[in-house]
């Protein structure tokens, strides 16, 4: 079932670059933006902009470690063990013939760690449990922002309930159906969730050099 009529984004907005159409390539990305609210001008007279770019990579590595640090207890965890997982389900939809082209590009990871953020709680008990949670907001991701009309359920399924599964899909509509709006309609949003994600990466080293610091 294809979800993406529940943040249709409404017909009074004024057209904005979609956040899929701000992703460049799957190799790299970035995003320009006017500052705000009092820009800097230049000598030419145009506001200075805000320019970030990243990889697929580097963005998929961002959000592993995000999730190391907000999973605090799954202490095995690696932050390359949820990229995998995100790149079996892009794979076998690829070689099932379900989709033309890959999923993971930059755009769709600000979209997916945007989910992410605000969905997946610091109490997570398990791997098992933290996967369930994450591939269900990788098929809203999929569902919001693929290009085809719908896709199997199978991939993204880590339980035998369904049910479970739906309702967890249903929760976030609930949670984050305004904010995947605004991430389409408003690149200014689009940009600072990617400052956010890029900022996630070596937050733990910066840590260890405070604490260094402080001693």
């Amino acid at each position: 079932a294809n979800l993406s009529t529940f943040a249709q984004p409404p017909p009074a907005q004024p057209p904005a670059p979609p956040a899929s159409q701000l992703s460049g390539s799957q190799t790299g990305v970035s995003s320009s933006v006017k500052k705000a609210p009092h820009p800097a001008v230049s000598s030419a007279g145009t506001p200075k902009r805000v320019i970030v770019q990243a990889s697929t990579s580097e963005l998929l590595r961002c959000l592993g470690e995000f999730l190391c640090r907000r999973c605090y207890r799954l202490k095995h965890l690696s932050p390359t063990d949820p990229v995998l997982w995100l790149r079996s389900v892009d794979r076998s939809l690829l070689l099932q013939g379900w989709q033309d082209q890959g999923f993971i590009t930059p755009a769709n990871v600000v979209f997916l760690y945007m989910l992410c953020r605000d969905v997946i709680s610091s109490e997570v008990g398990s791997d098992h449990e933290l996967q369930a949670v994450l591939l269900t907001c990788l098929y809203l991701s999929y569902s919001y922002m693929g290009n085809e009309i719908s896709y199997p359920l199978k991939p993204f399924l880590v339980e035998s309930c369904k049910e479970a599964f739906w309702d967890r899909c249903l929760s976030v509509i609930n949670l984050m159906s305004s904010k995947m709006l605004q991430i389409n309609a408003d690149p200014h949003y689009f940009t600072q969730v990617f400052s956010d994600l890029k900022n996630e990466s070596g937050q733990e080293d910066k840590k260890r050099l405070l604490l260094g610091l402080d001693r």
